[in-house]
């Protein structure tokens, strides 16, 4: 899930090489933080958020056979 979220995030960005993604797991829920460039932060958002829907909407789909929740937090 790791390397999904840094695929679909790596060509977004003009920083490829700041992005960070750490993974908390918990009993019953995995968060991923996405940290990027500060730069580069609104190129991830999107206008409206549309682009970081459209990010949580793969992770949340390509995680959707996991038997915990999955979070996506962009920080």
């Amino acid at each position: 899930m790791k390397a999904l979220i840094e695929t679909i995030v790596t060509p977004l960005v003009d920083h490829p090489d700041n992005i960070v993604v750490d993974v908390k797991e918990e009993s019953h829920k995995v968060v991923y933080h996405l940290s990027v460039h500060p730069d580069d932060f609104g190129k991830v958002i999107g206008k409206n958020g549309r682009i970081a829907k459209a990010i949580r909407t793969v992770v949340y789909a390509a995680g959707s056979d996991s038997e915990k929740r999955i979070y996506l937090d962009i920080m």
